[in-house]
């Protein structure tokens, strides 16, 4: 028999990449906590209380599409959502190979499903061809969203080539202005899908959008994409569709907008225990675990003079004789240049800082006086092979000295998103923890 939900992988040393097939030699590591990812998928569906998609772009946000993936399906979610259609068709060939079964066909099939967005707009003749991508979509037995005409075309070619309907979800546009069909396009639209479906071309399973301000839960922003979305809905049934699936929230919607579950939510950030903002509620606030603890090993040492710069630029000195440390993370590997003597890092509970620019290789961090009040000289407080923590949790790791990914953010003057997701791919991925 298939398994529809495969336990979470939970060996420690496993990894998603790898900068070098010898072992060890990688100088640092994104630990990533499985046991967390499925805590919060669970806390996010209680408070939803709907069926809920697991939003695993990005590389699932940094943290490794595979075992993400899988662990939330074993928490519970019946949906994997992804934005391009080529990350799509990794998931489902990793489904695949994990022993996860398909969707039968039905909408309402226990087997989880797949939605992607990005849907790439191609003439007929293209979409048709062998080599297609959205042939190879409809094989995978994906489901695709679309918002315009030309989208529709393609698709409907795709299908007919295929000889499978297409399982689609109609996006609106409900005030983001990105992507979805706008008020005055949605007829012509909504007629075609009609034209599709009655010849069996697709199958419209959902109507949804995407809420632009959830995260600021008193603006009135998602009151008007919710009215804007009823009469789009009121389009889309007057045309004789149907679509049994409806959904607009994301993690800020659905813990700050009940109106907004409807019958399925897309968790996001929450689901790696980020908060998508955290003035108006912390991660812990919210019962929600970080999963992600960047690290790395100290490869260097030394003492600098007073008045000594460092790193390009001279942009830092030495307030006096200093103790600094080398850690060999850079912005190749997405540590942010916006955290040049801003970015905050623990070593060994002590809490300090990135000093003078971030390097494509590596950071410079000081770790304090070299010299006691009255000149006397002072040990290092750390050695080479320490372990320096960029990011981290600092309830599970029991040092409250450990930085987050939301004070990097606002060291960095960005959101904990971006923090996260722009992790570079020669970091390995290290899963600990698993389904209890």
């Amino acid at each position: 028999m298939t398994t529809t939900a495969p336990s979470a992988p939970s060996n420690a040393s496993a990894t998603s990449a790898s900068p070098s097939s010898l072992p060890g030699a990688a100088t640092s590591r994104a630990v990533v906590d499985l046991e967390a990812v499925a805590h919060n998928g669970r806390r996010l569906a209680q408070v939803a209380g709907v069926p809920w998609m697991a939003v695993v772009k990005a590389d699932a946000y940094g943290h490794g599409l595979g075992p993400i993936a899988l662990t939330a399906l074993s928490a519970g979610a019946s949906w994997l959502g992804v934005a391009q259609l080529a990350e799509a068709l990794t998931l489902r060939t990793l489904l695949d190979e994990a022993g996860v079964a398909r969707p039968a066909g039905k909408p309402t099939s226990e087997a989880p499903r797949v939605l992607t967005w990005l849907v790439p707009v191609m003439d007929p003749a293209g979409a048709a061809a062998d080599d297609s991508p959205l042939r190879a979509a409809l094989a995978a037995d994906l489901d695709l969203s679309v918002s315009t005409l030309p989208q529709l075309e393609a698709l409907v070619a795709a299908a007919r080539a295929q000889g499978v309907p297409a399982r689609l979800h109609l996006k609106v546009d409900t005030g983001m202005s990105r992507g979805g069909a706008v008020e005055e396009d949605l007829p012509a639209l909504v007629a075609a899908l009609r034209r599709a479906a009655d010849e069996g071309a697709v199958d419209v399973v959902g109507l949804w959008s995407h809420l632009s301000r959830a995260d600021e839960p008193t603006s009135g922003s998602t009151e008007e994409h919710l009215a804007r979305y009823r009469q789009a809905e009121q389009i889309v049934r007057g045309a004789g569709l149907n679509p049994p699936l409806h959904h607009v929230a994301a993690t800020g919607g659905l813990l700050w907008h009940p109106a907004a579950r409807m019958d399925l939510v897309r968790v996001g950030i929450g689901l790696y225990g980020l908060s998508p903002d955290p003035s108006v509620a912390t991660s812990a606030e919210l019962g929600l675990r970080p999963v992600m603890r960047l690290e790395s090993a100290l490869v260097q040492v030394k003492r600098i003079d007073a008045g000594q710069a460092v790193s390009y630029g001279g942009t830092w000195s030495a307030p006096t004789d200093r103790w600094v440390g080398l850690v060999p993370l850079g912005y190749s590997d997405g540590v942010p240049r916006a955290a040049s003597s801003a970015g905050p890092v623990s070593v060994g509970g002590l809490r300090t800082s990135v000093v003078g620019r971030v390097c494509m290789d590596q950071v410079v961090i000081d770790l304090g006086p070299a010299l006691d009040e009255s000149g006397e000289p002072l040990a290092a407080p750390a050695a080479v092979g320490d372990t320096a923590v960029l990011w981290g949790s600092p309830e599970s790791s029991g040092q409250e000295a450990v930085p987050t990914v939301d004070e990097w953010a606002q060291a960095c003057g960005t959101i904990n998103y971006e923090i996260v997701t722009r992790l570079g791919a020669r970091i390995p991925r290290c899963y600990v923890g698993g389904e209890a």
